[in-house]
């Protein structure tokens, strides 16, 4: 008998608004940006890609180029997502 798998989707997993503000809190403080990449990535997945870039007024198109492998988005992209999803980076001390 033989197992099958599929690849893990973290996006499948994003759900809820708490699950969704702790995995890209968990990407900020890591201090990866490509870490925050993905997870943006991943979150702008999990509500549809569409709704996003129609959110956050960015064409699909380059919603998809800024958060595929090897992109570096522009802070007006990142910032623009993440307040589409409903939340805001903050600074805070160390």
């Amino acid at each position: 008998m033989t197992t099958k798998t599929s690849p893990f989707d973290m996006s499948e997993y994003l759900d809820n608004p708490e699950m969704i503000t702790e995995y890209i809190k968990a990407a900020v403080e890591d201090g990866d940006s490509e870490l925050l990449r993905l997870a943006l990535g991943d979150v702008a997945k999990a509500h549809g890609m569409a709704a996003i870039a129609e959110k956050a007024h960015i064409n699909r198109q380059n919603l998809y180029k800024a958060f595929s492998e090897n992109s570096n988005p522009t802070w007006e992209t990142i910032n623009k997502v993440v307040r589409s999803i409903g939340l805001k980076l903050t600074v805070e001390p160390l």
